[in-house]
């Protein structure tokens, strides 16, 4: 019988899961104050300031041992890469933002836990049984209809959010393989590192000077931000990428309460319907993988 101390891969999944559903959570509260900051600041300066406050914090947790790692570590490309597809994500996601009601940009970037589930097949050679494949879809099926983006006339919105979904698949995947040689504050730091490099080059062409209520929403941003990552970059450290991909989902119904708490937007009865489907997906895959540990202690 396995001990506590052999740490099986299935019990690894459920503390990947738990944190990877903890970051997606702290993130809908993101997507919230994006919304808000971009209807009157540039994206450039809202990403500046939001990685000067998480790099800080990292900073200030891992201390400056863990940037020489950056450069000379075996992962150093890789962090390269994920870091420029995640500003090529943020920078599409926060643009598109202003156009997009938050549902319909929500609803989206959802196609993202279908890429991460490619890809984690060719790139990271895992196996993704029918269940994890079924649990997906389903969560997928409910995101279309809690939203029903329907009516729509704005391509390039949508097109940038396909991007930037696009972009952030390869970047869990990524995690996914620089995790095994890397911290995820290292992780943290390179990429927020490179926000700070590009948006700082752009600012004195964008700069607009911000009220005290937006400097503290950005201060935030940064915070929840940070938080948001290390969870979640523990969750894929932890869990295969296609395992956590479907917990996703749980966003939109945090997307949804933000937006009658914000905006007074009170969903409609096809909400709560598509809703429960994802909460659906969710809880199989949970019930799933927690089956799949009980048998391997069992054995």
């Amino acid at each position: 019988m396995p001990t506590p101390d052999s740490d099986p891969q299935s019990a690894r999944t459920l503390s990947g899961i738990a944190y990877a559903m903890t970051g997606f959570s702290i993130f809908s509260l993101q997507d919230a104050i994006v919304k808000w900051l971009v209807m009157s600041l540039p994206v450039w300066e809202i990403l500046f300031v939001r990685s000067l406050v998480i790099i800080v914090f990292a900073l200030m947790i891992a201390g400056p041992r863990s940037v020489p790692s950056i450069f000379t570590g075996p992962s150093r490309n890789a962090l390269l890469i994920r870091s420029a597809l995640i500003l090529a994500a943020w920078i599409s996601y926060f643009t598109a933002a202003k156009s997009l009601h938050l549902a319909e940009l929500v609803t989206i970037y959802f196609s993202t836990p279908i890429f991460v589930i490619l890809m984690s097949v060719f790139a990271l050679k895992e196996t993704v049984g029918a269940a994890r494949w079924a649990t997906t879809l389903i969560g997928f099926i409910g995101v279309m209809i809690a939203a029903n983006p329907s009516g729509t006339t704005e391509i390039l919105p949508i097109f940038l959010t396909l991007i930037a979904a696009f972009c952030w698949a390869w970047t869990n995947i990524l995690v996914r393989m620089i995790s095994r040689t890397e911290t995820t504050m290292t992780l943290m730091i390179a990429s927020n590192g490179l926000f700070i490099v590009a948006c700082g080059i752009m600012l004195p062409f964008v700069w607009v000077t911000p009220d005290l209520f937006s400097i503290g929403l950005m201060i935030a941003l940064g915070g929840v931000g940070g938080l948001g990552q290390y969870f979640l970059f523990e969750g894929y450290r932890l869990a295969p990428a296609s395992a956590v991909a479907p917990f996703e989902y749980v966003t939109l119904v945090w997307a949804f309460a933000w937006g009658y708490l914000i905006w007074h937007d009170w969903p409609a009865e096809h909400v709560f319907f598509g809703a429960g489907l994802i909460l659906l997906s969710g809880l199989g895959l949970l019930y799933v993988e927690n089956r799949t540990f009980r048998k391997t202690l069992r054995s």
